[in-house]
């Protein structure tokens, strides 16, 4: 599948099948996180891979209840390592919240084109989760991901120009 395909067949899946991904699978998308550009290519980020059933149970609950997380074969924790990220994003701010979420669209990418599914989790207790993934005080948690096969493919459809403002509304030339 080519990266377009990829990018109109990714959707949220909230109900998987409890198949494992097989290893070379988990290999290939966990490596488009690994090979994810940053800023200055610090890479400020480690990602967490939960696969122990009682603790993707945990880890749904500090997801707001969010149980369907636990359903999945994997769950990615997206951590950032701020004071390991470019310091002159913008005027205010470092690098690391974006560079992560690149590695994570890269990785929902990725999936998409192996026959997996992903949901984007920004609700979610970071406390709660620190403590339960022994994630240390100077990292953040981004985002998280449950990731396996959909329970119903055929209702993944790609996305149409009908499901998107039109490009007069996305766009404009030189200036705003």
């Amino acid at each position: 599948m080519d990266v377009m395909e990829a990018i109109r067949r990714r959707r949220s899946v909230r109900e998987f099948r409890g198949d494992p991904i097989p290893p070379d699978v988990l290999e290939r998308v966990t490596e488009a996180l690994r090979l994810a550009p940053s800023a200055c290519n610090y890479q400020p980020w480690r990602f967490v891979l939960v696969t122990d059933p009682d603790l993707k149970a945990e880890v749904a609950v500090a997801c707001h209840e969010q149980m369907f997380v636990a359903g999945a074969p994997v769950v990615v924790a997206a951590c950032a390592l701020p004071r390991g990220a470019y310091k002159r994003m913008g005027e205010s701010w470092n690098s690391a919240d974006v560079d992560v979420a690149i590695a994570v669209d890269h990785l929902t990418l990725a999936a998409a084109a192996e026959g997996l599914g992903t949901c984007w989790i920004g609700s979610f207790d970071e406390k709660a989760l620190k403590r339960l993934l022994l994630v240390p005080e100077e990292a953040k948690i981004v985002a998280l991901t449950p990731l396996g096969y959909p329970r119903h493919p055929s209702l993944i459809r790609s996305v149409t120009p009908e499901d998107r403002k039109p490009r007069s509304e996305v766009f404009s030339t030189d200036r705003w």
